[in-house]
């Protein structure tokens, strides 16, 4: 998509800074709420999806995880319905394939009692309790003793439906310009005045910042550093069944969460286009938008380990993150936990796949932001934190950002 010149000389409505699932979302909900205004959206990079957006295993989730009338469990339900209805309309493809919560062993479930609990409170359809032999009607491959059976987890091409988003923008009369990298804003009277590493200059009247990996640091420019909160970039790596194993799973299977734990653990995902992926996980990224194993920067590493909240977090979970990473770069022992829940699954089945960083907000005490995190000052609101369901429920965030505004 080619960069739209900064002809103009009038003021936006709002300039959204980043154009992935949820700056396009937004952008989308602020043009069909206000059909005429005046809307752009900016982003550094030259392409689409280039970092969260694309760079997911593509699950759709259906709401199950998250604690009822969490701001969370709201917008995910809401947005999978709005997400899948897009989709029908848009021509991307889809598919429902359900997902099991396998418990392996008598201990998780009581976490599986609070899983049901949470998913019935939250309105999943079709939930259901299956016993070892019921799962395995599903997943012949897979070992367990009970499983949660959701039927309404679906795989879609994340990145498929940010170009869809971005056409629709553009379709409303919306400007989405790639390779405008934002390095300053500065308040002018009653609008403010955004500066590009290009040296264009922007005006608006509100702006949205949904800038992901730099969200924090798109705050520190509005003058808002946060001394509460950093971006703490986590990579999460893949790994991928190859094709005489991928037969082994049909859909998604996914571990008893530990609530004691920030992180998932090790699930399969069989995605739209038919591979299977197992993971990811998660490790300390020291470069924010870094996807090799060894990826590093130097200005990210800084404010990772300069910051308290880092400290705190790791001896918190110490023997978690130093087992996380073993298996990050040990093939052998990611294999032992995949067999867990596939016995059948070898070594040689496994192959090293592609990886992502998730932004991650983390308080100074140490604590993993859990919820949507959006803070609003005066004519600026910022998207301080959208973790997972972020992608599915970018359609609701959206129509909840512009009713803020409004």
């Amino acid at each position: 998509m080619p960069a739209v010149p900064a002809h103009r000389s009038d003021v936006y409505d709002v300039v959204v800074v980043g154009a992935g699932l949820l700056g396009l979302a937004t952008a989308r909900a602020l043009l069909r709420r206000t059909p005429g205004a005046r809307v752009a959206v900016l982003d550094k990079e030259a392409q689409l999806a280039r970092h969260q957006s694309g760079r997911n295993s593509g699950v759709v989730h259906a709401g199950l995880y998250y604690p009822a009338g969490s701001l969370k469990a709201r917008l995910c339900r809401e947005g999978r319905a709005a997400l899948l209805e897009f989709a029908d309309e848009h021509a991307i493809p889809y598919k429902v394939s359900g997902k099991l919560v396998v418990a392996v062993d008598e201990t998780e479930l009581p976490r599986l009692d609070e899983l049901e609990r949470r998913g019935t409170a939250n309105g999943l359809q079709g939930l259901r309790r299956l016993t070892g032999a019921e799962l395995r009607e599903i997943e012949p491959h897979v070992r367990g003793v009970q499983a949660l059976h959701v039927p309404e987890t679906a795989v879609i091409d994340f990145r498929a439906v940010t170009h869809a988003y971005a056409a629709e923008v553009e379709q409303l009369g919306g400007d989405v310009m790639l390779g405008r990298r934002v390095v300053g804003i500065d308040r002018r009277n009653s609008h403010h005045a955004i500066r590009t590493a290009d040296e264009n200059a922007f005006e608006a009247r509100r702006i949205v910042a949904c800038a992901g990996l730099q969200s924090d640091r798109l705050a520190a420019l509005s003058g808002r550093p946060s001394k509460q909160h950093r971006i703490a970039p986590f990579r999460g790596d893949f790994y991928v069944l190859e094709s005489d194993a991928a037969q082994l799973i049909r859909g998604l299977v996914y571990p008893v969460p530990d609530p004691a734990f920030p992180f998932l653990g090790v699930h399969f995902t069989r995605r739209i286009d038919g591979a299977v992926w197992a993971g990811p996980n998660a490790v300390p990224a020291f470069a924010r938008e870094g996807y090799g194993r060894y990826s590093a920067n130097r200005r990210d590493a800084w404010d990772m380990l300069s910051f308290p909240g880092l400290w705190r977090l790791a001896r918190r979970y110490a023997a978690m993150g130093a087992s996380e990473i073993w298996r990050d770069l040990v093939k052998k022992a990611a294999v032992r936990d995949m067999r867990r829940y596939v016995p059948e699954l070898e070594a040689r089945h496994v192959v090293f796949g592609p990886s992502g960083v998730r932004a991650q907000a983390l308080a100074r005490d140490g604590s993993l932001v859990d919820d949507f995190l959006l803070e609003q000052d005066d004519s600026v609101l910022h998207v301080l934190n959208a973790p997972s369901p972020g992608a599915t429920a970018s359609l609701a965030i959206g129509e909840h950002i512009a009713s803020q505004l409004a």
